[in-house]
């Protein structure tokens, strides 16, 4: 395995993976039946489970002890570069 292939492994191999399943989920529910139903319900819930859990918004652990900045663009971020950098 070259570089470049683990390079797109790396990038796209998830998200084939994740349409693969849905893709198998959606054929499943309209041409089955009783199993069918199942994998149905599998093959869409867990890509709907995944990015739902990274769709999720988190705090980094620095925000916790409240020593992280806000982000640019954030209501409580500062306008402008901070005091030190003007």
């Amino acid at each position: 395995m070259n570089a470049r292939t683990g390079t797109f492994r790396a990038l796209w191999g998830w998200p084939i993976v994740l349409g693969l399943l849905t893709a198998s989920g959606l054929l499943t529910a309209l041409v089955s039946d009783t199993w069918g139903d199942w994998w149905s319900w599998v093959g869409l819930g867990v890509p709907v489970a995944v990015m739902g859990w990274f769709g999720w918004p988190r705090r980094c652990a620095d925000a916790a002890d409240g020593l992280a900045q806000p982000a640019l663009g954030d209501p409580g971020a500062p306008d402008g570069p901070p005091p030190g950098q003007r």
